[in-house]
């Protein structure tokens, strides 16, 4: 009996209960607890969003924050709190919804990312990038033995797949957030500005790529390859092929259209969004299935729609307002969530913390600047562009939490690049500031003339 009893499949959790006056708790559900996490999650972070505003961090930061402040670094060691509002069996709702955020909201970086901002600044975007990349990109093995000898979980972990998910982690640069540093500095409209968004471009389109290639050679683990021996193989092939079909045969065909039907009919199209977010979703389920996460997927599907009869941006404004605004936020407090600092114990680790922001920091900003000074900008701009090509954030957060996902990084190693990832982001606003502290000239004016949305990375709600 006991047999039977232990094999017995755990309980169905139900959507929604039949309320308090038939006896059962409503947060023993999945839809209302859901409904209060969200709450919770979004009272936190707008909360800190307010009192971050007077420091002129992003949003992103706050929300990072308020997922750490409710996950086991905090209010997470009081157990009632814990098993009332995130008891582990939630875990899945919470993820699921903030992955889908996810999923859309790399579908508008694709639909915003614009090849033709890399051809107007020329040489000079592509060598900042290319130097921003370099020096993590080298340093990245050499980090992944260090973390094997201070932290024993990484052990585990394929050299292969952690070398090449700690060089992306330590490359990207968060495009959205530096948008708003930009901005909030009136930088984004000026030579200066256009030179750092297209470097940062280039550097996150080969942050996916090099992301792409963790995936596929680490099986889906954080060993080598579960399938048939030449799994990574076919992967990245296949994974080739879905970027080859969507950018080479679906971008032209999407474009065409476009042309046809006119810009008053494109425009009726993009005011119905539907239509572009259940292509992604496919796109996504296609990487699915290939091996890669949805995320890429759906990102090169907004690369692929046509940027014609204005069809992405239009598509975007669409879809822009839920994501940036809801969505968004609950992945990086889930992020947060899943964050315990306390799992960096001893001062191996705390080392480890120190190298990492180091590396992280000094290693874009020295290949930055040098390559900005080599192409003639003022060492002043030079730096600036070196600490604003640093900052992280949203596309760091990002890479993390598909390593993890992966088992490719362990919890301990998780949360030193999440520290790693809040400080370099808090301290690219100051420091750029300290450089452009002067009053606004012909290369710095009072104000670029670009407007950032309300759900934007930067921007209060």
């Amino acid at each position: 009996m006991a047999s039977n009893s232990s094999s017995a499949p755990a309980p169905a959790v139900k959507m929604a209960s039949d309320g308090v006056w038939q006896g059962e708790n409503p947060l023993d559900f999945a839809l209302p607890l859901l409904a209060v996490q969200i709450a919770v999650i979004l009272a936190v972070t707008q909360g800190l969003a307010l009192a971050l505003r007077p420091l002129r961090q992003p949003k992103v930061v706050a929300e990072i924050l308020g997922g750490i402040l409710l996950g086991p670094s905090a209010l997470g060691r009081w157990g009632a709190f814990r098993r009332t509002i995130f008891p582990p069996w939630s875990a899945a709702a919470l993820d699921t919804v903030s992955g889908l955020g996810l999923l859309l909201f790399l579908l508008l970086v694709g639909l915003e990312l614009d090849f033709r901002a890399v051809r107007r600044v020329g040489a000079r975007s592509v060598a900042v990038a290319a130097a921003g990349i370099v020096p993590p990109l080298l340093a990245a093995p050499g980090l992944a033995l260090l973390l094997k000898l201070a932290v024993p979980a990484t052990r585990r972990a394929h050299f292969l797949p952690l070398c090449v998910v700690l060089g992306a982690a330590l490359s990207v640069t968060a495009l959205p957030v530096l948008a708003c540093i930009l901005k909030e500095l009136r930088l984004l409209a000026t030579p200066f500005g256009e030179t750092a968004m297209a470097a940062a471009a280039v550097n996150d389109v080969f942050a996916w790529a090099l992301l792409a290639l963790a995936l596929a050679v680490s099986g889906g683990g954080g060993g080598p390859s579960k399938g048939a021996p030449l799994a990574p193989v076919y992967v990245l092939a296949s994974g080739a092929a879905f970027v080859a079909l969507m950018l080479c045969a679906l971008r032209p065909l999407m474009a065409r259209a476009a042309r046809r039907a006119g810009t008053d009919r494109a425009a009726a199209l993009a005011s119905r969004p539907g239509a572009v977010v259940a292509c992604a979703l496919l796109a996504g389920a296609a990487t699915d299935a290939i091996g890669v996460h949805p995320v890429f997927g759906a990102f090169v599907f907004g690369l692929a729609v046509p940027r014609e009869s204005g069809l992405a941006g239009r598509a975007g404004e669409k879809v822009a307002p839920l994501v940036s605004g809801l969505m968004l936020p609950l992945y990086f407090a889930a992020s947060g969530l899943h964050t315990d600092v306390d799992a960096v114990r001893g001062a191996a680790a705390w080392g480890m913390v120190a190298l990492v922001v180091a590396v992280a920091f000094l290693g874009k900003f020295g290949g930055t600047f040098a390559a900005a000074a080599v192409t003639g900008m003022a060492r002043r701009e030079a730096a600036a562009l070196g600490v604003a090509m640093s900052a992280k954030g949203l596309v760091e957060l990002i890479v993390l939490n598909i390593g993890k996902e992966r088992k490719v990084l362990d919890d301990t190693t998780f949360a030193i690049f999440v520290i790693m990832a809040l400080t370099t982001t808090v301290l690219a606003t100051p420091f750029m500031t300290v450089l452009y502290r002067s009053t606004p000239t012909a290369t710095t004016p009072e104000s670029d003339g670009t407007e950032l949305k309300p759900g934007d990375a930067c921007c209060p709600a």
